[in-house]
């Protein structure tokens, strides 16, 4: 480990040396400003759920009634961010391929929000969370999606292409909107008004992946049985990230007010009474819902004779953790009547394969996806232009 930074100025220079060390030339930012930004007002003054429930919200560590508590700020602060510098380092690569210049536009800008929410989170820990916290960000630093070693293991997994990006944008990204959400309404006022203006900038990463696969389907190139493979590649990968499904420290993390539901506020207001015990199954039934009806647009753009729709693979399928982690299930969710040996088989036909991969190396030599102009203004930022 670097020796540790005392004084925020010196973590700016340990990110400097990151870009550099993970290859991320800082003129792609343009005229993008890494700054630190907060809505306080969205964030609220009074705690809205939880044990401490009517109490002001905590402005300091000191604040936070005990350690146990603090301790669990620092850790969801710390994965937040270390999902960020992770973004990074698995789409770097792709400004040198991108299938237009609005998309090169888009990856840079989309790079350059995650860094600046990279920022966010550990300017929050070097400045509220002492030695701890400072430990902490200069190891968002120094871990690796490329050597794999990044807190979440989807955050290590390789994105070789355009088509993955796209699809992660789409559903990987949709999940950190939920992450950041949850975390909007927290007892921790300086963790709280983060949130807002790291969801505005969210959108435009929601926007990249669900425009993407819509220009995708427009330009009718890449087959929509292969297609409906990456899509259930991430969408299982994303139904993961929600954590397993009667969590503790989900329960913990509500009772004390540090993350709460996905519309917390909305269902305060309309009473919905909340079951602690099943915190990251709702969130995911939540957000289940949203990509189900943001894939039933995409049909929308489908020609009419193909005979077939995209769909979501069911909340079981292709699981690591929860309840049907590592077990055998169809993309419609039933369990899988067979041998080990015959599910590897099924997964061929639903999973990317090696096929895929070598038929998509010539299908990128095709103009695969509609063109988008650049606007005036996007144009102008010089983000993602060449160097």
């Amino acid at each position: 480990m670097a020796e540790l930074p005392k004084t925020w100025e010196e973590w700016v220079a340990n990110f400097s040396d990151w870009q550099d060390r993970v290859g991320f030339d800082r003129d792609w930012l343009g005229d993008f400003d890494l700054s630190i930004l907060f809505d306080w007002d969205r964030a609220g003054d009074v705690i809205e759920f939880g044990d401490y429930t009517g109490r002001a919200k905590w402005e300091r560590a000191l604040q936070v009634p005990h350690q146990n508590i603090r301790d669990a700020l620092i850790s969801m602060i710390t994965v937040q961010g270390d999902t960020e510098f992770a973004s990074v380092e698995q789409q770097r690569h792709l400004l040198d391929t991108a299938p237009t210049d609005y998309d090169r536009y888009a990856a840079a800008r989309i790079m350059a929000e995650e860094q600046r929410h990279g920022w966010q989170m550990a300017y929050l820990l070097m400045t509220y969370f002492g030695q701890q916290g400072r430990r902490e960000a200069q190891k968002l630093l120094e871990r690796n999606a490329q050597d794999g070693d990044r807190l979440l293991g989807a955050f290590n997994r390789p994105m070789p292409h355009w088509l993955d990006f796209f699809c992660y944008t789409m559903f990987v990204d949709r999940d950190g909107k939920f992450q950041l959400g949850m975390l909007s309404t927290s007892a921790f006022k300086p963790l709280a008004a983060s949130m807002g203006p790291m969801l505005k900038e969210e959108s435009f990463h929601l926007g990249t992946g669900s425009n993407g696969l819509r220009r995708i389907i427009k330009a009718g190139v890449i087959p929509l049985d292969m297609l409906q493979r990456y899509m259930n590649k991430w969408v299982a990968t994303a139904h993961d990230l929600f954590g397993t499904d009667s969590s503790t420290s989900a329960h913990w993390a509500y009772v004390w007010g540090v993350k709460g539901r996905w519309d917390e506020r909305k269902k305060l207001d309309a009473e919905i009474e909340v079951d602690k015990e099943v915190l990251n199954e709702e969130s995911r039934g939540h957000y289940h819902d949203e990509i189900v009806k943001e894939v039933q647009k995409l049909n929308g753009y489908l020609p009419e004779d193909c005979g077939v729709e995209l769909f979501v693979p069911h909340e079981n399928f292709h699981r690591d953790i929860g309840d049907f982690g590592g077990k055998n299930c169809y993309t419609d969710g039933r369990l899988f009547e067979g041998t080990d040996e015959e599910y590897a088989a099924y997964l061929q036909t639903v999973l990317p394969t090696a096929e895929d991969e070598e038929a998509l190396k010539d299908i990128f030599k095709q103009q695969w996806v509609e063109d988008k102009p650049l606007t005036p203004r996007q144009l102008a930022s010089g983000i993602g232009a060449t160097a």
